[in-house]
């Protein structure tokens, strides 16, 4: 129903904040990652994920499309709800998270208030291959290809690839960070690892 909000930023508080459209405010739950480049009478845009409940509707907003595609991606996983998907958000960076969840970083997740050993489990067992292939999961549980591209892994450079491309990040950007690491010698992981590390010090 929306894709993004466009507005002056009306108001802000913990997990949330209100975008004033023409003159409508609307009301997004949020990440305190969104929440920190955000400022009161400023300009905002926010990409937006509407939840339909049975007794009523939430709108989630967020800084980026990526961080909108691992809100979803969370929320895909059984026992993981918005509320939860947000606590999650907001412990660390949308790459961070990611190579929390690639590498199987337990403690990474656990240490969110409300996400035990059973959840974060759960997460890395239902997003680790998806987010290495590079696929991306709609609120429907449709998988196609993130960021635009079909991804058909062939080898460890396609999958790294792919795996950093459905974070947001440009061709020109996934070749620089890959310079220099040693895609032979290294696994999968270990390559996206190395390359996210590049990417969050730039």
């Amino acid at each position: 129903m929306f894709y993004y909000l466009n507005g002056t930023v009306a108001h802000i508080e913990p997990y949330l904040t209100v975008i004033d459209c023409g003159g409508v405010g609307y009301a997004c739950r949020t990440t305190s990652y969104t929440l920190s480049g955000l400022k009161k009478g400023d300009k905002g845009k926010l990409f937006t994920y509407l939840n339909v409940r049975e007794d009523g509707a939430d709108l989630y907003g967020f800084a980026t499309a990526e961080e909108l595609r691992l809100f979803r991606q969370l929320i895909s996983v059984s026992g993981v709800g918005p509320k939860a998907a947000l606590s999650i958000l907001s412990a660390s960076t949308p790459a961070n998270l990611a190579l929390s969840i690639i590498t199987g970083d337990e403690k990474a997740l656990t240490c969110v208030p409300g996400v035990g050993k059973k959840i974060a489990q759960r997460v890395i067992l239902e997003l680790k291959d998806k987010l290495a292939k590079g696929q991306t999961i709609s609120a429907s549980g449709e998988s196609y290809g993130g960021s635009g591209v079909t991804v058909i892994p062939e080898n460890k450079l396609s999958e790294a690839t792919a795996a950093l491309a459905v974070l947001g990040y440009s061709q020109g950007e996934i070749n620089a960070a890959l310079k220099g690491i040693d895609l032979d010698s290294l696994t999968l992981e270990q390559i996206i690892k190395e390359a996210l590390k590049k990417m969050v010090k730039a």
